[in-house]
């Protein structure tokens, strides 16, 4: 080595020396013959190789890794000898390759782009790459030193990348076609995951960094794009029913890679949740657990949204827009079966549930509520069953009541919930009324006893109807006394207690009859003696009147007579809480006609039917809305152009 050393350091100085003798031109010249002519030597040895078989072709890629390995050290160590050359002569000529850029034209031009040459090595890679493909181990240290060689003498893109990419093309093609008919969906999709694993992995050990990009562009294509609807249609529903969650991810993550792979899942996805959700709500016959099973149903596609698509937007916006799809698909009945499951968990008996639990069942039902679009057949059933709840004492929890009540007011606005909030006010209301109607009950009973003591024999039946009291009052003008039925009787007492109460505060807290009561405001409120002011004015009491004490009221008589007023009794049927929600829709569409015609005047069909749309808050067939156009017609709120049937114009 010491002598190897001398011998260098004797060269350079006999180089430095040449150099300072202005001969470096022909130095030069020189060298790059004799390097030239060296190189061109090598040649024979492989346009002569055999090639036989895989032996064969392993050998001489060995035999072309050492020539080049070789051919490296040589140049490194003659740039090494005449560096001062390098340094000075070469590097003041920007024409002139430095000694190893020289060194790597020389082995391209006479061994690498010899076509047989160039040809036995680059098929000799490919062999090696696709027995590794195929299981077999392979020298990936003579595959990395071979194809860094294509690279440094860049000639790897032309030479190798092109053929490399065309011969993935086509293996992976093949091999897609082929599994997708032997193999069911998730081991598909891990063997995917695999093979993508595995091309990485190639770039990483010995293929250039520039191939990543298309060599798993390829790979994706011909084992995800080309296959997306297959994949889908064949496995989609399997991973869903069976909550396959790691699955589903994997899924995510692959066609998260392809073009056009998420917009493809992502309709699939809409359509499972379309098809499985209609069978939920369109089956009567598993009518009975519909709710139950719609909010198991959201959860599941909730924990597919947020742990295996990622908490994607579109997703999650897709799955709403399905479950609101599927909901409405059936009218009226989910509301009707939502609010009864309330009803369930409300009432008293319910121990399934701690306060935590039950913030929770009502908060996941209220996302199934937000879909319905008709939230007036909630509301009709949910008033029935609170009112049920609260009168016979079977709330299961007051605050779970209100906390349910403030997530509808939340959703719906205060508008939807002052009947529900009103019914709690009712109660607090009633109570006192009733401590002072058992005391009246304390007196029957007194006469009863009395009556029955002196009359044997004989049976007392009590007609709350017909009978009076007289109640001493002051007003402004002084004091009078009021001789009045039981019933006016029960609705003037409350006036003891609040100055303001509506006719279903009355109602609630006096427990007469709707019909009965009617009449009874009626007799103190609009007729001749009115002790009582009705907000607002009119001779018919109606559902949203309200009453207040009139302090004002005069009389020239000391006792004043009421009479109660005599109202001809009209039998109605007892129609459906879901007849009475249609009813009131017809009323609602009437107005909203009305209204939309008052402010465009003259409006066609097909725009009017489009604003109803926008306007009212239930669904509604075009057949409905067609109807109640007509009525508006014959009743003179509008009429049709002469011209053309589909145009209308409001009537003034």
């Amino acid at each position: 080595t010491l002598c190897l050393s001398s011998l260098k350091l004797l060269e350079r100085r006999a180089v430095e020396n040449l150099c300072s003798y202005k001969v470096s031109p022909t130095l030069y010249k020189q060298l790059r013959q004799v390097c030239e002519d060296h190189v061109q030597a090598q040649i024979h040895q492989f346009r002569e190789y055999p090639l036989h078989c895989s032996l064969d072709s392993l050998s001489f890629l060995k035999r072309m890794n050492r020539c080049w390995q070789d051919h490296c050290r040589q140049t490194i160590m003659i740039r090494s000898i005449f560096l001062f050359l390098d340094r000075t002569y070469v590097l003041q000529n920007s024409l002139l390759p430095s000694i190893w850029d020289t060194g790597l034209e020389l082995f391209r031009n006479h061994i690498v782009s010899d076509g047989a040459v160039q040809k036995r090595t680059v098929d000799g890679i490919l062999e090696q790459i696709e027995r590794e493909r195929n299981g077999e181990t392979v020298d990936r240290s003579l595959l990395r030193s071979l194809l860094g060689m294509l690279s440094d003498l860049q000639v790897y893109k032309e030479s190798f990348e092109e053929r490399f990419l065309m011969e993935t093309d086509r293996l992976y093609a093949a091999e897609g076609q082929r599994l997708m008919q032997e193999r069911d969906v998730p081991e598909y999709l891990h063997h995917v995951a695999r093979r993508l694993e595995e091309e990485n992995d190639r770039v990483i050990s010995y293929l250039d960094q520039s191939t990543q990009k298309p060599l798993i562009s390829n790979v994706e294509k011909q084992l995800l794009g080309e296959h997306m609807t297959a994949i889908l249609q064949k496995g989609l529903s399997i991973l869903l029913d069976g909550n396959r969650v790691m699955e589903l991810a994997l899924l995510y993550q692959l066609f998260s890679k392809v073009k056009g792979g998420l917009p493809t899942l992502l309709q699939h996805w809409r359509d499972y949740i379309k098809s499985f959700g209609g069978e939920i709500v369109g089956t009567p016959e598993k009518d009975k657990d519909m709710v139950q099973d719609l909010l198991d149903f959201k959860d599941k596609m909730d924990n597919v949204a947020q742990g295996c698509f990622n908490r994607n937007e579109s997703f999650i916006n897709a799955m709403k827009e399905a479950f609101e799809a599927f909901i409405n698909n059936r009218p009226n009945k989910p509301a009707e079966l939502i609010a009864k499951y309330v009803d369930c968990k409300l009432r008293a008996g319910n121990k399934e549930a701690t306060e935590e639990e039950m913030e929770r069942i009502l908060d996941k039902i209220m996302i199934i509520f937000r879909f319905i679009h008709g939230k007036d057949v909630f509301e009709a059933f949910y008033k029935k069953d609170l009112a049920k709840r609260l009168l016979v004492g079977k709330s299961a929890s007051v605050d779970a009541e209100k906390s349910m009540l403030s997530k509808l007011k939340h959703e719906c606005g205060a508008a939807f919930t002052s009947k529900l909030e009103g019914m709690f006010k009712d109660m607090e209301l009633s109570k006192d009324v009733m401590i002072q109607f058992k005391q009246m009950v304390k007196l029957q009973e007194v006469f009863k006893l009395f009556y029955l003591g002196k009359h044997s024999g004989r049976k007392l039946q009590w007609q709350p109807t017909l009978g009076h009291a007289v109640l001493k009052t002051e007003f402004k003008e002084g004091k009078k006394e009021l001789q009045v039925s039981l019933f006016q009787t029960l609705v003037l007492l409350m006036f003891n207690e609040g100055e303001e109460f509506s006719v279903e505060e009355i109602k609630s807290a006096t427990g007469i009859e709707e019909g009965e009561l009617r009449r009874t405001l009626q007799s103190l409120a609009c007729g001749k003696a009115r002790v009582l002011n009705k907000s607002p004015r009119g001779k018919d009491i109606e559902d949203g009147d309200r009453f207040n004490f009139n302090n004002d009221f005069r009389h020239k008589l000391f006792r004043i007579k009421i009479n109660q007023i005599q109202m001809k009794e009209t039998v109605e049927e007892q129609v459906s809480t879901t007849e009475r929600v249609f009813q009131d829709r017809q009323y609602q569409i009437d107005a909203a006609v009305v209204r939309i015609m008052k402010m465009r005047k003259t409006l066609g069909h097909n725009l009017l039917v489009s604003e109803l749309y926008n306007q009212l808050k239930f669904p509604v067939k075009p057949g409905d809305l067609k109807k109640r156009i007509e009525s508006l017609i014959d009743r003179d709120y509008m009429e049709r152009d002469k011209e053309s049937p589909n145009q209308y114009h409001y009537v003034a």
